[in-house]
């Protein structure tokens, strides 16, 4: 979150550091409605399935209101149901907030989904640059990503 006052500031509770704080908890409730979590709102973070933990982390990053946000490789470990709820998210983020999402994932059926663009990489060299149909259907990123079946 960014704070406006300082230290010295903020150990004094009132006044314009009080009126920040409220206002920086108003935000994260206002998050935390938007990504439809208000039901784990009080448990702890360590007693959720991974998904919803994925869903706090997007939380507390969302509360700093990033022009940019990279997530990196969120689906990992994820079943479906819980991806299903991360690319919802995701686009939810991008569309409400306006915030520009660099996603970095092994899973090129939910980059294919849900990316306005995709940069593929192979050991570090581009082989992929385009929108999801172009990207799809290049040999080089056929060959090291997808297979013969796409």
């Amino acid at each position: 979150l960014k704070m406006k006052s300082g230290i010295l500031q903020q150990a004094i509770y009132w006044g314009a550091n009080q009126r920040e704080e409220l206002a920086h908890r108003a935000r994260v409730e206002e998050i935390i409605d938007f990504l439809e979590i208000q039901s784990i709102r009080k448990t702890p973070v360590a007693r959720l399935p991974l998904g919803l933990k994925m869903g706090v982390v997007l939380v507390l990053a969302l509360a700093a209101e990033p022009s940019l946000l990279l997530l990196d490789e969120p689906m990992a470990g994820m079943n479906v149901e819980e991806k299903q709820d991360m690319c919802r998210f995701v686009l939810d983020v991008n569309q409400e907030f306006g915030t520009t999402i660099v996603l970095i994932e092994h899973d090129m059926g939910v980059v294919m989904d849900i990316s306005d663009r995709v940069v593929v990489l192979d050991y570090g060299r581009k082989i992929g640059d385009g929108v999801p149909d172009e990207v799809r259907s290049n040999q080089a990123v056929i060959d090291a990503y997808l297979g013969v079946a796409h």
